[in-house]
């Protein structure tokens, strides 16, 4: 018998069976990893495991290929935050989706864990929600494979006047050295090269580059899948926000 303890992030959750679910959670040494919870779908469970509610959680199974089974106790339960704000809401449902599409299965990503804590215990807080969101996003990519490099620009190396993103390499260009090229490249705002805070139009204009990569590089990466509908609801929050 294979057996392990941790603390998790509640992804989803799915019905299994007349009284049993299945959920996903992304623990901080086990990564995206399944089980089912027997009896899940009581009136005691079912309030715990909903996404977003941390728990700690304990996974057994014969072999390590299985899907195994998982008892799970509540940390910190985030519905209540979620559902009385429509951008907390949208939110919630836009990490999940992501995380579940791209976190490779049972691979641990410590640090991006500890972000996306951080990022789910400011749900409701609208004034600082969407730029915790956007870095979020960033670290994302990074943490993936695919971060941005907003340092200097790709084609002459100065670090002034960086006002595009490049949709091949996700490097900082230059107003001058675009050049002709300026209508196919991305835009590259200040907030996102870290230069302070914006309005909610600056930041859903930085998060349709960070969109850019994530869906054509990072969701491109793991096959043929869209972008989860989660996010656009999302920008679209933050834009009516």
């Amino acid at each position: 018998m294979i057996e392990w303890r941790d603390e998790a992030a509640l992804l989803s959750s799915r019905p299994f069976g007349e009284t049993a679910v299945i959920i996903e959670v992304f623990s901080a040494a086990h990564g995206r990893h399944a089980g089912v919870v027997r009896g899940g779908s009581s009136r005691k469970l079912a309030p715990i495991l909903q996404p977003g509610a941390q728990v700690a959680v304990a996974w057994r199974a014969r072999l390590d290929s299985h899907l195994g089974s998982f008892t799970v106790e509540p940390i910190r339960s985030r519905a209540a935050a979620a559902m009385g704000d429509r951008l907390a809401l949208a939110g919630l449902n836009a990490v999940c989706s992501l995380l579940s599409m791209v976190l490779p299965e049972r691979e641990a990503h410590g640090p991006l864990y500890d972000r996306t804590i951080g990022l789910l215990d400011l749900l409701g807080q609208s004034e600082v929600w969407p730029l915790a969101y956007l870095r979020w996003e960033q670290a994302l990519l990074e943490e993936m494979g695919f971060g941005l490099d907003l340092s200097a620009c790709a084609v002459r190396g100065v670090n002034e006047d960086l006002v595009y993103v490049s949709p091949k390499s996700g490097r900082a260009v230059s107003r001058e050295a675009a050049g002709e090229w300026a209508d196919r490249m991305l835009p590259l705002p200040p907030v996102l090269a870290g230069k302070g805070d914006a309005s909610n139009s600056e930041i859903a204009r930085a998060l349709g580059t960070t969109g850019y990569f994530i869906e054509h590089r990072l969701i491109k990466s793991l096959g043929d899948h869209p972008m989860p509908g989660a996010r656009a609801r999302l920008v679209d929050a933050i834009m009516r926000a």
